[in-house]
């Protein structure tokens, strides 16, 4: 077949393939013109970080109850009601006394990637046990991901949030250590909370 250029502006008899590798970019492709499902299963359609580089604190005096870290939230609006999200975190923690410091991932209200609790023991998706006398300059990163299937096309946050238990009174930190002297061997950290959306 013959290669036509019409009155209308467009062209006829191109077949499929016909064009030669590199003759379409980027640049010429309208926005949106490729769909999830042109992208296929697993793409990754939109990214959106929080980072926190500042020293945060709260009280947690002898309580499961688990309450937002400062500033340690992330929103995504999914695009698809069966596309799934892909979280992952990182929260550099410390305590002021010698208590277990848990932590959890939670989609708006609801905690989830934890573990089971058992009697006393708390469901967390992170949790940290120092010694009997740790050291004052210790800082530990808790790390995660975790593959959330939200099923909503409506602004959805992730957030992290953390008690020290109701055993213990004391206070919980990020991104410093129990002893924050103005020192080289003092630590400051940086955390954050990625979420991906993935195409289902």
């Amino acid at each position: 077949m013959a290669i036509t250029i019409n009155g209308s502006g467009t062209i006829g008899g191109i077949s499929v393939g016909g064009l030669p590798d590199g003759i379409v970019d980027t640049d010429m492709l309208a926005a949106g013109a490729v769909t999830a499902a042109k992208r296929g299963d697993g793409a990754i359609l939109q990214v959106k970080q929080t980072v926190n580089t500042e020293v945060e604190s709260f009280a947690s005096a002898n309580t499961n109850t688990f309450v937002d870290i400062p500033d340690m939230s992330v929103t995504i609006t999914p695009t698809s009601s069966t596309n799934k999200v892909l979280v992952f975190f990182t929260a550099n923690c410390a305590q002021s006394a010698a208590a277990s410091l848990h932590l959890r991932l939670v989609r708006g209200s609801t905690s989830i990637f934890q573990g089971d609790a058992a009697g006393n023991r708390l469901g967390s998706t992170q949790s940290l046990r120092p010694a009997a006398s740790p050291y004052v300059y210790e800082l530990r990163a808790l790390t995660g991901a975790f593959l959330d299937s939200p099923a909503t096309t409506s602004a959805t946050t992730y957030k992290l949030q953390g008690t020290l238990g109701s055993t213990y009174s004391g206070t919980f930190y990020l991104n410093r250590a129990k002893t924050d002297s103005d020192e080289d061997y003092g630590p400051r950290t940086a955390s954050s909370i990625i979420v991906m959306e993935v195409a289902a």
